[in-house]
């Protein structure tokens, strides 16, 4: 089978890494617009399960993305002046820059060609037998055909930028400041001896009254610097800016598409689908998509049935996901609802913000009846039960308004 896969980010390089393993005979390139090593992204964030999928996989690639990752097991939160430390599940980071190093090497190792500086537009579209957009959230390939795709976008409200600092976390770290424009926080997490990774989001308003609307980079690194000093311990952001020197704020894009192929042509990773950095599950899902498509063509002689089975599984795979970072997006969004807990009560909820359950339930209670239902079976039977039972009454309400 020829094979081109269109946009040089994870999804695309695991693909053709897993495809060239189940036949060396398939002729795979792999098409990326901008020049090799010039990939914008601090570090990424994985889980144990993931790291054992890879293993599963392709071992090689697995064990080289271990040795270069960084890895933790606490969570520790800071609000105000009060900290508290929390034992979490093993997470690890990788620098982006790294991790695709890493899949394009192993590509290269077995035989798939890489053009670089190679950019493919609906209207230059290469010969081959299937058609991979992974170009990410602003698809090319997939907007030409958005009325095919079904594609649907919904804008978060809060701002957000992705920064890097030459502060080393030992832990993820979530560090909340009040302001006198409300309240901004700060996600960090190491990917590397002497970097990491650290997202600021707030409010609109408290954007707004900050100032960081109309700061250029330098202006509101120099601010966020001052306003998280104790979390930084006196380390520097390190931002990127635009051509003309502003920040690069964003609000969270979550896409959806009603299918996801046209033909011999289908979507992999942010073109098929997002969900909110929050969760820390982008690149995670990415791969997953890889491993699902070629599962799926390996097991289906015909690209159709092939297709057909790549996208149910994903999309059954991604409902829990989805609703997990749409709730833990409403948590950041009503963050008021939850930061004046005791600390130990806002930790715990922070962690259980992808309850569908929570938005519904005093937090004080939530809490109480959490914790109850970590020592009485029956209570989690009814939590588990009633959470999705209430979700789901709350987005058909939702869409019928949108309606």
């Amino acid at each position: 089978m020829k094979v081109a896969c269109v946009g040089g980010g994870p999804a695309g390089l695991y693909l053709s890494i897993l495809l060239k393993r189940q036949d060396p005979s398939h002729d795979i390139t792999v098409y990326e617009r901008d020049p090799e090593g010039s990939t914008y992204g601090w570090g990424v964030t994985y889980w144990r399960g993931l790291l054992d999928k890879l293993h599963e996989h392709d071992p090689e690639t697995a064990r080289a993305v271990e040795e270069h990752s960084v890895r933790w097991n606490d969570g520790v939160a800071r609000v105000r002046d009060l900290t508290t430390r929390h034992r979490g599940d093993e997470g690890h980071g990788i620098g982006r820059h790294r991790f695709l190093e890493l899949l394009a090497a192993r590509a290269r190792e077995l035989g798939v060609r890489l053009e670089f500086e190679h950019a493919i537009t609906p209207e230059n579209l290469p010969e081959a037998d299937l058609i991979v957009a992974g170009d990410g959230v602003h698809s090319a390939l997939r907007t030409a055909h958005a009325d095919h795709f079904g594609t649907e976008v919904r804008e978060g409200r809060n701002r957000y930028a992705w920064l890097g600092t030459t502060k080393v976390f030992d832990a993820f770290t979530f560090g909340f400041v009040e302001t006198d424009h409300g309240w901004i926080w700060c996600y960090g997490y190491g990917f590397g001896p002497d970097r990491s990774t650290c997202v600021i989001e707030c409010a609109p308003e408290t954007w707004s009254g900050l100032g960081l609307d109309r700061a250029d980079e330098a202006e509101g690194l120099t601010l966020l610097e001052k306003l998280f000093a104790d979390v930084l311990d006196g380390h520097s952001l390190i931002g990127r800016s635009g051509a003309d020197g502003s920040a690069q704020w964003l609000t969270f894009r979550t896409l959806t598409n009603r299918t996801w192929s046209r033909g011999n042509l289908v979507l992999i990773g942010d073109a098929a689908h997002t969900t909110h950095y929050s969760i820390g599950a982008g690149t995670t899902l990415a791969l997953e998509d890889a491993i699902a498509l070629a599962a799926a063509l390996r097991e289906h002689t015909e690209l159709p049935q092939a297709l057909a089975r790549y996208e149910r599984q994903r999309k059954a795979e991604l409902l829990s996901v989805q609703s997990a970072a749409r709730y833990s997006a409403q948590w950041y969004e009503n963050l008021p609802r939850y930061i004046h807990l005791p600390p130990q009560q806002m930790f715990a909820l922070l962690g259980q913000r992808h309850s569908p359950l929570l938005p519904y339930v005093p937090p004080q209670l939530y809490y109480r009846l959490d914790k109850a239902a970590g020592q009485l079976e029956a209570l989690r039977r009814l939590k588990r039960w009633l959470g999705p039972k209430i979700a789901r009454s709350a987005h058909a309400r939702a869409l019928s308004e949108r309606k």
